[in-house]
């Protein structure tokens, strides 16, 4: 590799500092860098084209940032995790200097993960989600009704706090807060999943890759559209939200074998780093 991106997060200061460390080392290994706060997204997106490897720095919620940044570029992530959790990072950041030679070298394997594109016609704005899009209220603890299709046909009607479509990637977030199924990484599927409906089922429904979702949110109050629970826009009533499967998919660079994420899976829900 010839060229790496530094994403960090710049609310942690342990990432600011690991950030300069990283850039030594890159420095001695004769390979050139650049650095980003994972926050600015529209800078970091002037950089990235070129680059063989993308390092993001602090946790879960900086590679969300990263990923959605490097589209439509096809730059792997690898995740060196700061954070609690770390589902998807790759590395701590105590073992990252060892194993990083490793990755830089070409060792590892590349895993793609399928990402959600949200349209908002009525605003022409497109989104990249790579956990999840979510339609519901906003700051007000009531309802919204939201109607929802499927490939044109209704699926539900619901008065609710709102509604997730998830990747699998975020069957790990979200959705498994909300009592949704978890999906294996690599997986294609969505699930659409109602969040704390009134009168109505609560059940998730999977949904092949190739579907097409349309979410008509009615409110006579705040209700809005997020994107991976970090990018909001408010929404008024009549507006619709269409969903579908991304035309890019999220690549994870990792060292670890192709089957961890069952071992992995039980590990970090029992809270273990």
């Amino acid at each position: 590799m010839k060229r790496v991106g530094i994403l960090y997060h710049p609310k942690i200061e342990k990432a600011k500092t690991f950030s300069r460390d990283l850039e030594k080392f890159l420095k001695t290994k004769g390979i050139s860098f650049w650095t980003c706060s994972a926050w600015q997204e529209e800078e970091a997106k002037a950089q990235i084209a070129g680059s063989d490897l993308v390092c993001s720095i602090g946790g879960d919620g900086t590679i969300l940032r990263s990923l959605r940044a490097i589209v439509p570029n096809k730059v792997p992530v690898v995740g060196i995790n700061l954070g609690n959790l770390g589902f998807m990072t790759e590395l701590k950041a105590d073992e990252a200097f060892d194993k990083l030679p490793r990755l830089l070298s070409g060792e590892g394997w590349t895993e793609e993960r399928a990402m959600l594109e949200a349209e908002l016609p009525s605003q022409k704005k497109v989104f990249q989600a790579v956990n999840d899009v979510f339609v519901g209220r906003r700051s007000l603890a009531r309802l919204v009704q939201i109607e929802t299709r499927v490939d044109g046909e209704i699926l539900a009607t619901h008065r609710a706090d709102g509604v997730i479509v998830s990747t699998a990637t975020g069957s790990t977030g979200y959705l498994l807060a909300a009592n949704g199924p978890i999906l294996y990484p690599e997986s294609k599927q969505m699930v659409f999943k109602p969040i704390c409906p009134h009168l109505s089922l609560d059940n998730a429904v999977v949904l092949p890759p190739e579907a097409k979702i349309q979410l008509r949110v009615t409110t006579t109050h705040e209700a809005m559209l997020s994107i991976d629970a970090q990018v909001e826009t408010p929404l008024s009533s009549g507006e619709e939200v269409k969903v579908k499967q991304s035309a890019y998919v999220a690549r994870f660079l990792r060292l670890r074998p192709k089957g961890y994420f069952y071992s992995y899976l039980d590990s970090k829900l029992k809270g273990k780093k």
